[in-house]
């Protein structure tokens, strides 16, 4: 099973790309470094303050998928200078 999540995010301190390629950066590496997923920004590359996250986990079964991109989640809503305002599931297989 493939479970592919979007996440669309808001950076609120985010004065200026730098700021937020910073954020965006350190928030991807945890991600890859604590969780078996792969994650890419996907859009607003040219918006400061916006972010859209593509992350997706393979695993044999639904309910360990679930709980990998719950716990990515968990892991996004631990960062104080980002916000994720939508969340999109997608499956496949």
């Amino acid at each position: 099973m493939i479970l592919y999540v979007e996440l669309d995010c808001f950076i609120y301190e985010a004065q200026s790309l730098k700021d937020k390629r910073s954020v965006v950066k350190k928030v991807i590496t945890r991600l890859q470094n604590s969780h078996n997923i792969t994650i890419s920004e996907l859009d607003y590359q040219n918006l400061w303050q916006r972010v859209r996250l593509g992350i997706a986990t393979i695993s044999p079964d639904r309910k360990h998928a679930e709980q990998v991109i719950d716990a990515c989640l968990a892991k996004v809503d631990s960062f104080p200078e980002i916000e994720y305002t939508s969340v999109e599931r997608q499956w496949y297989g």
